[in-house]
């Protein structure tokens, strides 16, 4: 009976524990034998698309387009730049470099709100005897013992780091006076075609140096189209120009007017009234780009300078001899060389704030003569080279556009960079330059690092002007 009375007991909890089980649901996690899921892994993020890196205005090569300089990019882009002379005398050097130094004198050209040199120059200056003189070598430390060519390579490159553009000008065949053709008895047309292929082979790839004015102010025996090849400046121009761009297909081909036309007569180099019907032809016609100079009462009397037709009668006269180029989008017009003393009521004066006005409301490029103190013009600098003339400044400044380009140095002050292998160490860095005194005329030898060929004479050879730290490795 007692045996019986167990199993009945145990039968009852049996079933008491099956049926807690069925009200109590399934068995906790840790007693469950399911293989956990993977945690997913998440997707990659996008990387995002870089934003290109913008290319400053006025990256060259600086071209035409119609009646446009323009950037690489067919931006439009202004010159608005000084001639500063000096390379053309017989002082084979800048002026006020007696009472400045170099580096800061382009340093006021840039604050001043330039951003073009219209650098003159004679052919002389290629000679081995032209020696550059009238200058403070215990202010201009880096100028001792250079030749004048490096001396123009020591401004191009001042001129680079600080993002000015330069426009060399062949100024006159020698330092002692102006030639009314391109060729004298002493400079032949090939040893001008010559001197203009070496400097586009010396400069082509540099940044600062955008073009070359063939020749300064043709006048008297000059002629425009008539087919002479003895005086006939424009074959000249499409000679020379065409030459340039076989080795420098980047350079700017400026060309100036001439003095008389079949339609009168006008300022040295600024007469291109017949430019228009005969062109320059060059295997690179977007280099193309005119140039004129005009002047005020100052430098000579013309009779359109009498009232009382003056100075309404200024804008016609401007547009029948070269403006009109670019106003029917011919070609480009810089306005290479113009200036004088007074911006006052008198008739100079009147002249020079409408031809300024003039240059704003057209969009003509410049380059005001001159930078530097003259006994001609006055200047810009006035007679201390130093200070600077604020009232022309001030007109000049309703024109001016920003640098061109982008510096290639960090400062604008000269860097203290070792100089390269074969100048002295007061030699301006960067320059393929020897100064050997015993190498041969006309004789170039190798860099010992990479080949290049050195300038030892009177012209410099092609050297690397992409990056100063390139060229300062030879």
């Amino acid at each position: 009976m007692m045996l019986r009375l167990y199993a009945y007991v145990f039968l009852v909890g049996i079933a008491l524990a099956a049926l807690t089980a069925c009200e109590s649901g399934p068995l906790p996690p840790a007693l469950a034998t399911e293989t956990p899921l993977p945690t997913p892994t998440p997707l990659p993020s996008a990387t995002p698309t870089p934003e290109p890196t913008p290319v400053p205005l006025g990256t060259g090569p600086l071209g035409a387009s119609g009646a446009r300089l323009v950037d690489a990019l067919g931006r439009e882009v202004r010159l608005t730049g000084v001639n500063w002379s000096g390379m053309e005398t017989s002082a084979f050097a800048p002026n006020g470099l007696a009472s400045r130094p170099a580096d800061e004198m382009l340093d006021q050209i840039v604050s001043a709100g330039f951003n073009t040199i219209r650098l003159p120059y004679s052919n002389q200056l290629f000679d081995a005897a032209s020696r550059p003189n009238g200058i403070d070598f215990q202010k201009n430390r880096e100028l001792v013992g250079l030749s004048g060519t490096q001396v123009m390579d020591w401004i191009v490159e001042g001129a680079r780091r600080r993002g000015l553009k330069i426009i060399l000008d062949r100024h006159r065949p020698s330092p002692y006076a102006q030639s009314d053709l391109w060729y004298t008895d002493a400079v032949s047309e090939e040893r001008w075609i010559r001197d203009w292929v070496k400097l586009a082979q010396h400069y082509r790839g540099n940044s600062a140096v955008i073009g070359g004015d063939l020749h300064n102010e043709p006048h008297g025996a000059a002629t425009w189209g008539d087919g002479n090849p003895r005086t006939d400046w424009r074959l000249a121009a499409e000679r020379a120009g065409n030459a340039i761009l076989e080795v420098n297909p980047d350079w700017l081909i400026i060309v100036e007017g001439v003095e008389r036309t079949e339609h009168g007569a006008y300022w040295w180099g600024g007469n291109l009234s017949s430019a228009g019907l005969a062109p320059v032809r060059l295997i690179r016609p977007e280099r193309l780009i005119y140039s004129a100079h005009d002047y005020g009462p100052s430098v000579s009397w013309q009779q359109w300078f009498a009232p009382p037709a003056f100075p309404a009668n200024l804008e016609s006269i401007w547009r029948s001899n070269w403006a009109y180029l670019q106003d029917e989008a011919i070609a480009p017009v810089l306005i290479g060389e113009f200036g004088g003393r007074s911006i006052g009521p008198d008739t100079e004066g009147v002249w020079q704030r409408a031809l300024i006005g003039f240059i704003q409301d057209r969009g003509f490029s410049y380059a005001y003569w001159v930078w530097n103190f003259d006994g001609w013009t006055g200047g810009l600098l006035q007679d201390d080279q130093r200070t600077l003339n604020q009232a022309k400044l001030g007109l000049l400044s309703r024109t001016q556009w920003p640098l061109l380009g982008e510096p290639d140095g960090a400062v604008l002050r000269r860097p203290a960079v070792p100089a390269p292998l074969g100048l002295r160490p007061e030699g301006p860095p960067g320059l393929a330059v020897s100064q050997r005194s015993d190498a041969p005329e006309g004789e170039c030898e190798s860099c010992p690092k990479n080949g290049q060929s050195v300038l030892t004479s009177s012209m410099s050879c092609p050297t690397d002007s992409k990056r100063l730290a390139e060229r300062n490795a030879c």
